[in-house]
Formats: C-alpha cells, structure tokens, sequence
C-alpha cells in the first residue's frame, strides 16, 4: 500500500490527514504485534514510517503553498 507522493499530492489535505490516522494506527498495530512477537512482515514497519514522513511532506508543502 505505498504511496506515490505524486498521487498524494491530488489529494486534498483533509484526505491526507485520514491517510496519516490510517497509517499511524498501523504504525500502533505493528509495534504492538512485534512486542508480542507475533509480527511476521518486519518490512511492514518501514514502509509505514516512509508513507506516513511521504504523507506528512505533502501536507507540509501544501500548508507552506497556502501561507504564501
């Protein structure tokens, strides 16, 4: 389920922070699994770090555009 920061950046910003809730219960839910060493998919974790930095850029960069 990665992102595109391209296909984020069609979004608007209300949309984005759904997106950035989403991943950030993942994020608790896979922390949670590798505390009780029930995670099998390690490489999930990162995935979910760089989609949610990806998602909170975008979101940055369209606050930063609404400001000027």
């Amino acid at each position: 389920m990665a992102f595109d920061a391209k296909e984020l950046r069609d979004q608007t910003p209300d949309q984005l922070r759904d997106k950035l809730v989403e991943l950030k219960k993942e994020s608790f839910n896979l922390r949670f699994q590798q505390a009780t060493s029930q995670l099998e998919n390690t490489s999930r974790m990162r995935a979910v770090r760089r989609d949610t930095a990806r998602v909170k850029t975008v979101l940055n960069e369209k606050a930063q555009a609404a400001a000027e």
